[in-house]
């Protein structure tokens, strides 16, 4: 099953002023096509290029570097852009989530702090993430491409910290860019779709 690069949900101005239109087509356009292109040599030099983008993620940790980096980045990547819409973000979680964030992460505010801080924290480049792991929601963080898969979790939520992801719009304010990000941006819709198949 080779990568595809998928298209934006939105289009590039869709999430400006917190995302502008030139970042999405950097990181989009260049920087996600690359994952997709050096992923897709790389799956078929080591034999996997008929499997999931999950399965070759999982399969290459630990194992073949250069794949699961481009391989991670791309699954990270499929779920980023739709992890944002215009419009977005802000303490509009539906029912089951909203409980959920209240009884595993300590209520809105909390899980927010928690997150942005997760972010902060990452040194150099990685991802902040709340995942479903053993059935409750937990906040982590990662370096580089790596994410929760291959710890035995589910991610239903991700935020690049990649300086690419912020640096045009941000500069070095990356705690700015992430309170955006919660703020504005997240598209609650995904993270719940996302948390309901990982309990299901």
């Amino acid at each position: 099953m080779a990568f595809e690069l998928p298209a934006l949900p939105y289009d590039y101005e869709a999430l400006q002023p917190y995302m502008s239109k030139e970042t999405l087509e950097y990181h989009h356009d260049k920087h996600h096509k690359a994952y997709v292109d050096n992923g897709n040599k790389l799956a078929a030099e080591a034999g996997l290029g008929d499997l999931s983008v999950e399965e070759v993620v999982k399969q290459s940790f630990g194992k073949n570097a250069g794949l699961f980096n481009n391989a991670a980045q791309h699954y990270n990547h499929i779920h980023f852009w739709k992890w944002m819409k215009k419009g977005g973000g802000g303490n509009k979680l539906s029912g089951a989530l909203q409980k959920a964030v209240d009884s595993d992460l300590g209520g809105y505010d909390k899980f927010k702090a928690d997150f942005i801080a997760a972010g902060t924290t990452q040194f150099g480049s990685g991802w902040a993430w709340v995942s479903v792991k053993d059935g409750k929601l937990a906040i982590s963080k990662t370096p580089n491409g790596e994410n929760p898969l291959v710890h035995g979790a589910s991610p239903i939520l991700g935020v690049d910290v990649w300086e690419h992801s912020y640096y045009i719009d941000y500069r070095n304010a990356r705690p700015k860019y992430l309170e955006a990000f919660v703020d504005s941006l997240i598209n609650w819709d995904h993270v719940l779709e996302l948390y309901e198949k990982a309990k299901a």
